[in-house]
């Protein structure tokens, strides 16, 4: 959520600030701004909503003049998303303009504080005691003003700041944020987002915790907490810059969902040599594995809703006990994790702030952790003891789609991986299921292929007060992202259920025309979903069914069909999404949704 991006060098800043910025908006955002300085006067354009009304009102960065700037997108947190509350932020003397991402948890001691020694507010936002503070702080030196500023902040932060003082420079600081480092030819940049970099340049450096970066058109330099400069490692950024566009798709959904059977074979190919499940980048050995009692899964949002089909393949395979966590709720319990707990820990950006601070509980008791990450260098990554990357290159829209199957596919392949080590799965088995991996990118493209009438069932249950998902073992694993798929992008009402709890309650809320989609691809609890089905028609639903197009029972008690290709059960969840995902995508189409940027939401959660 929320994105900062800054530049300083011989061009002109605020065009560039506001492309960065719009490569930033699939990151969540109802306000923005820029600022920007020429000579020794900082001029602050600020506005609500879309970064398409800061641009009309400066004309698309040309009415602002001056090289060097920050810019930032906010996701109101302290403060409704006014312009007055929107960043930057300006301090008294009119020298520091600040942009801040993350949450300052000290502020209203700190804003007491300040206003008590003189300073007045404008807003309402954590982030206006931060650039105080500087200016509290500031007798000519920058850093020094900066260092003890953020000493007294407890919380995350990554911040961009200029000061008149020091023209042609700009400042940024990171803890628990993600911030990094361009470095250009006669020009840098920072942002929280390689996506904003790529189009200017492909050299990187990823910031650590307590690090601050001062930069000028031509030089770079990092600083520790105690203002030791730091060498640091610069990084290539390898995917296509395409990959960041829409490529002719309407929307960024749409293009990351067709994407998926490439982005699959780019984390499955790699990784099966001589048929073998192979994982270079981990040295988990099988005595490793054997001193494991359980393994510990948690994530947020759909990250946790794979780490939920995940514990099926794992226990199935490797016959250890798999619990499954949200993070937001393990973070805040006394959790039964030691040293024989191996903790998968999953997040598509790598700074989800309660999964990172649920993985530092149970390293604290003595856990290995396991992050399985799409952002390299990012903050779980570093923290982690092994990381695996899924590789699926940049996405842009804010609900996951490759994402979620990227994720799917690692944990697929470490329980063939632990199964392996540890002598639970015979040859014959393990053959077969290698080959169900190395058909996953077909089966994908085909699950696609097969359902070109999911534009006109979108027309059918668009209108939709309610939509109930059912589906048993890993049918309701995939019925949940299923489901959170439909909620957050169409904003229907959409709600996964055991299919066999139905007659818990849930039943209760079936009526005449009410929409039930039913997910009927595990074949060893066939029969069981049929009778749900049967209950739910019994009693006026309108089911639609995902199952195998040969499945002439179920085809004989569904309304309506999506298909998909025999799948191994165990890894059937990465194909049954797939027609649930394009259901999403039209339906929300169909309501005329922002789909790529739902309301309310930001990709990455960094702060609770």
């Amino acid at each position: 959520m929320c994105g900062i991006v800054g530049f300083t060098g011989a061009q002109s800043a605020a065009p560039i600030l506001l492309e960065g910025l719009k490569k930033l908006e699939y990151r969540g955002y109802d306000s923005a701004g820029i600022a920007v300085m020429d000579g020794d006067t900082i001029q602050i354009s600020k506005v609500t909503g879309r970064i398409a009304n800061l641009c009309e009102k400066t004309g698309d960065g040309t009415k602002i003049k001056g090289s060097t700037g920050i810019g930032h997108t906010r996701w109101a947190t302290h403060g409704a998303p006014t312009e007055e509350n929107a960043h930057p932020h300006l301090s008294n003397d009119g020298k520091f303009a600040i942009v801040h991402n993350g949450i300052i948890e000290n502020y209203i001691s700190l804003r007491e504080e300040l206003i008590q020694d003189g300073y007045f507010f404008e807003s309402e936002t954590d982030t206006e005691v931060i650039v105080h503070l500087i200016e509290m702080y500031y007798n000519g030196n920058v850093r020094e003003a900066l260092i003890k500023a953020t000493n007294r902040l407890r919380g995350s932060y990554a911040l961009g700041v200029i000061c008149t003082d020091e023209p042609g420079k700009i400042f940024a600081v990171r803890e628990s944020s993600p911030l990094i480092v361009g470095v250009g030819v006669g020009e840098n940049f920072f942002a929280s987002d390689v996506t904003a970099l790529v189009a200017y340049t492909r050299n990187a450096i990823y910031m650590d915790d307590g690090e601050y970066a001062e930069l000028s058109k031509d030089s770079v330099k990092i600083f520790d907490c105690t203002g030791r400069e730091v060498r640091k490692e610069v990084t290539r950024i390898t995917w296509d810059v395409q990959a960041a566009e829409k490529g002719g798709y309407e929307h960024f959904m749409l293009k990351e969902i067709m994407e998926q059977p490439a982005a699959i074979k780019a984390t499955i190919a790699p990784r099966i040599k001589d048929g073998k499940v192979v994982f270079d980048e981990l040295d988990l050995t099988a005595a490793d594995l054997k001193k494991i009692r359980k393994i510990v899964i948690t994530a947020c949002g759909s990250a946790y809703y794979a780490g939920c089909s995940g514990k099926y393949t794992i226990e199935g395979l490797c016959h250890i006990p798999v619990e499954v966590e949200l993070a937001s709720e393990l973070r805040y319990r006394n959790p039964l994790i030691d040293a024989h707990t191996l903790l998968i820990v999953i997040s598509q950006s790598g700074e989800t702030a309660d999964t990172i601070a649920a993985m530092k509980e149970c390293k604290e008791r003595g856990a290995k952790a396991l992050a399985i990450v799409n952002v390299v260098g990012s903050t779980i990554a570093k923290l982690a003891d092994y990381t695996v990357y899924t590789w699926a290159g940049p996405e842009i829209a804010v609900a996951t789609t490759k994402g979620y199957t990227t994720q799917l596919a690692v944990l697929y392949m470490l329980s063939m991986l632990f199964a392996d080590q540890l002598g639970r799965i015979d040859e014959t088995d393990y053959k077969k299921r290698i080959r169900a991996l190395q058909a996953m990118p077909r089966h994908i493209q085909q699950a696609i292929d097969m359902n070109p009438g999911i534009p006109r069932l979108a027309k059918k249950y668009h209108s939709s007060k309610s939509l109930f998902f059912i589906g048993r073992n890993t049918d309701y694993a995939a019925a949940l992202e299923g489901a959170l798929k439909m909620k957050e992008i169409s904003y229907l009402h959409a709600e996964a259920y055991a299919a066999g709890e139905l007659k818990h309650g849930t039943i209760a809320l079936i009526e005449d025309h009410q929409p039930v989609i039913a997910l009927c691809c595990n074949p060893a609890i066939m029969e069981k979903t049929l009778s749900n089905i049967v209950e739910v028609k019994a009693r006026g639903a309108e089911v639609l069914a995902l199952s195998f197009r040969d499945n002439q029972k179920v085809l004989s008690a569904a309304d309506d069909f999506l298909f998909i290709p025999d799948e191994d059960a165990l890894f059937a969840s990465a194909i049954e999404i797939i027609p649930l995902q394009l259901l999403a995508y039209y339906v929300a189409k169909e309501n005329g949704c922002d789909i790529d940027k739902p309301k309310n939401l930001a990709k990455s959660v960094t702060v609770e």
